[in-house]
């Protein structure tokens, strides 16, 4: 039996909508949330890179240790700080979110919104007040 498809059912799907489609689909918290979590992994390793950079030049000496200093100290370096911050805030309130997923907890509907609407509010919290205490110490 030869079980070849037409031309009008290659057509229809060729025609068929994929899945999810762009045109349609609204992004949920859940799928935003994971995907942010993903994104603030990658900018936490590439931010771990500049930590290296920063001990290394603090062990070079002071010369090296002013220049680097002097690019974090700037506003497009403390906007990228400030980033770096917020990622981490985001990763972290996202994990601890995955632990209490993990006790098999708080899998109802109305309990996952919750959960990540706290995850963004916290992050927002813990940036504004890592960063104001920063800004207090420094004088």
């Amino acid at each position: 039996m030869n079980s070849k498809p037409s031309i009008s059912d290659v057509t229809v799907a060729r025609r068929r909508p994929l899945s999810p489609n762009i045109q349609i689909y609204r992004p949920q918290l859940t799928s935003v949330l994971s995907i942010a979590n993903r994104i603030t992994g990658v900018v936490l390793s590439l931010g771990a890179v500049g930590l290296v950079i920063w001990l290394t030049a603090a062990a070079m000496g002071p010369r090296a240790y002013g220049a680097v200093h002097g690019v974090g100290s700037s506003w497009g370096g403390r906007i990228v700080l400030f980033g770096f911050t917020f990622a981490f805030f985001l990763h972290l309130c996202g994990g601890i979110r995955h632990l209490v997923w993990d006790t098999v907890h708080g899998f109802e509907l109305r309990s996952i919104y919750i959960s990540g609407w706290a995850v963004v509010g916290g992050s927002v919290a813990l940036t504004v007040a890592a960063w104001t205490v920063s800004l207090l110490l420094a004088g």
